[in-house]
């Protein structure tokens, strides 16, 4: 147990980087121009008129 809370205390200052590359990886993932179709057809969606269909 006391090995565990050595490597938790030891990766615990890495946190702010890895969830730094998680929300670039995110963005990078959203912005890729190979996505671009899909994601404006997703912001589209609150604009949409689609007579009561759900």
């Amino acid at each position: 147990m006391e090995t565990l809370q050595a490597i938790a205390e030891a990766l615990r200052p890495f946190w702010g980087l890895w969830l730094m590359g998680l929300f670039l990886a995110i963005v990078a993932w959203a912005l890729w121009p190979k996505r671009k179709a899909e994601m404006e057809q997703h912001a589209r969606i609150p604009l949409r008129d689609d007579d009561g269909e759900m």
